[in-house]
């Protein structure tokens, strides 16, 4: 629209105030603080361990239908009702992932929000930030480089390096990296081996930190990392490389939580960025549970849809931490549940109630889906100019008639007094006593009964199938001792199914597990299903093509 800023612009004109000031709000003392520049800092470790005895606030998590072309807006909203709850007298921290790299020169762009419901500073978040993911890649492929050494130098271990599971990584899309032949070159470089690469929001190390408690527990889950097996099939630990420690040492400052502020100037912790795709696609515990003990209010996210992100929110993250979420926000957008009806990209300005209602199918399984866990639900359409009266209408009476709330949120366009409404909704829920929360199944049951649960129950397959070789695997895990722990399903985030195309809310399909990786240290089976890629490739036309520094030396097209 004409004589409107893009998200960018509104961002440089932010009224930031001194971090200082923002941590004051919460009553983090000057000396608790790590200042990166004036308008970011880390919270000290040791000021996080002095509120263990507090009460913790309310829990929301903030979560949406699967994404589409047309866009959601869930960061967006997350940020917004932050804003919302502090503007109603609510004492209230946002806790958001970290964005990659790799997206934000590919195609998906940014994620600090948008409008006038962001975290500033935009530019430095979305970019290098305070070192948190060149720090995870640096761990993560220390370890890379201690296992080839090991083996060059006489494999003490008796490392099998066929089965080698470890791989490398780096905060990038690159497709050639993918799979690759390691150690060419002649006898000085090692012991050619087949390996790869894979996106640091999928690394284990990027998993462990979101999900440590503290650098003991870190250094602890660092160490049970399985790189791989002995040619008599047992395990190789992290520790028995002697790689655990100096891994925590390049993890210290990354561990701490990063504060930053809204465009509002309200408090934000901006911390981990797992994929919710490839990994459990929430921000870090340690963030998450500080900001609990710091706020009335803690308004947290989780990655893409809630089939991805809400359901590794509620069976990996808060049973791991013990978290109990009190309400959950779904984002839909009426152009969004448009193009699930049937509407293609270019004709979602136009009314189309009849395609809105099919669209709506998507939104009603999500509202089932997380009933299933026992948090109560709200409904947010993040507006936008060109949704009609009959199609708000339209959806309200959806919603209704699934016995929740749909509010309408212009937080975008007004900020906190845009969204005030869905605010006091969600305390009326948080505060009303409805959540009884439980993860969908529990941790005796078998592995593979535990895919067979998600699919069915959250994705509604008809039929899960996988080889021989990946359901021996996870026999052997569950002999071993790992039976006990969650499944974290790859899978593409645009639709219930794993295939990208299938939109609105889809029965009978079939899911097929193809490979299954162990995360013993962060405490999951990864299961990859589909064409989901560990390792993203960039578009024809990557957004990395139009970002540049303008002639004022500021960076242009991020978003």
């Amino acid at each position: 629209m004409a004589g409107v800023k893009s998200d960018i612009e509104i961002a440089r004109a932010a009224q930031k105030k001194p971090i200082g000031e923002i941590g004051a709000k919460l009553g983090i003392p000057l000396d608790a603080l790590a200042p990166y520049g004036h308008d970011k800092a880390k919270i000290g470790a040791d000021f996080i361990a002095s509120l263990s005895d507090r009460k913790d606030g309310k829990l929301i998590l903030v979560t949406a239908i699967n994404p589409t072309p047309a866009g959601e807006g869930k960061t967006t909203t997350t940020v917004g009702l932050g804003d919302g709850l502090n503007r109603i007298g609510k004492q209230a921290v946002i806790c958001v992932r970290e964005p990659s790299l790799g997206p934000c020169f590919g195609v998906k762009g940014g994620a600090a929000g948008g409008g006038y419901a962001q975290v500033v500073p935009m530019e430095d978040i979305n970019l290098h930030f305070t070192g948190d993911f060149h720090a995870i890649t640096s761990a993560h492929n220390l370890l890379s480089a201690m296992i080839d050494n090991h083996i060059y130098w006489g494999n003490a271990l008796d490392i099998d390096t066929r089965r080698i599971s470890w791989r490398r990584v780096m905060d990038m899309n690159d497709r050639a990296l993918r799979q690759m032949v390691a150690s060419l070159g002649g006898v000085s470089n090692g012991f050619p081996r087949e390996s790869g690469f894979d996106i640091t929001v999928a690394s284990e190390v990027m998993a462990i930190l979101c999900l440590a408690q503290d650098l003991a527990d870190l250094e602890r889950r660092l160490g049970d990392i399985v790189i791989g097996y002995r040619f008599d099939r047992s395990p190789v630990f992290a520790r028995d490389l002697k790689a655990d420690r100096a891994m925590a040492v390049l993890l210290k400052d990354a561990m701490q939580p990063n504060l930053v502020q809204t465009l509002e100037n309200n408090p934000a912790l901006v911390h981990g960025g797992p994929f919710a795709n490839i990994a459990h696609g929430c921000n870090s515990v340690i963030a998450t549970k500080a900001a609990l003990k710091l706020g009335d209010y803690v308004v947290t996210e989780a990655g893409f849809g809630a089939d991805l992100g809400a359901e590794k929110f509620f069976d990996i993250k808060c049973r791991k931490a013990g978290l109990k979420p009190d309400a959950a926000v779904i984002v839909a957008t009426i152009r969004a549940l448009k193009m699930n009806g049937g509407v293609k990209k270019e004709d979602l300005s136009t009314e189309n109630v009849e395609a809105l209602s099919r669209g709506c199918s998507n939104l009603g399984r999500h509202i089932a889906n997380v009933r299933k866990f026992g948090v109560p639900v709200v409904v947010a359409i993040n507006h936008f100019t060109s949704d009609t009266a009959a199609e708000v209408a339209a959806i309200e009476d959806y919603v209704a008639r699934h016995g929740a709330e749909a509010i309408v949120c212009r937080h975008w366009a007004e900020g906190s007094a845009g969204i005030a409404d869905l605010a006091y909704k969600v305390v009326e829920l948080a505060e009303g006593g409805q959540a009884n929360f439980q993860p969908l199944y529990p941790d005796n049951l078998p592995l593979m009964e535990k895919i067979e649960t998600v699919a069915s129950k959250i994705y509604h397959a008809g039929e899960i199938t996988a080889d021989k070789t990946v359901r021996d695997q996870l026999k052997a895990w569950e002999e071993q001792g790992y039976g006990h722990l969650p499944v974290c399903i790859a899978k593409t985030q645009y639709s219930f199914s794993t295939d990208p195309n299938l939109r609105g809310a889809p029965e009978g399909h079939v899911v097929h597990v193809r490979e299954v990786r162990l995360s013993a240290g962060a405490g999951f089976v990864v299961c990859i299903t589909g064409e989901i890629m560990t390792m993203p490739g960039l578009p024809r036309a990557p957004s990395a093509e139009r970002i540049f520094l303008n002639e004022a030396g500021y960076i242009e097209g991020l978003f």
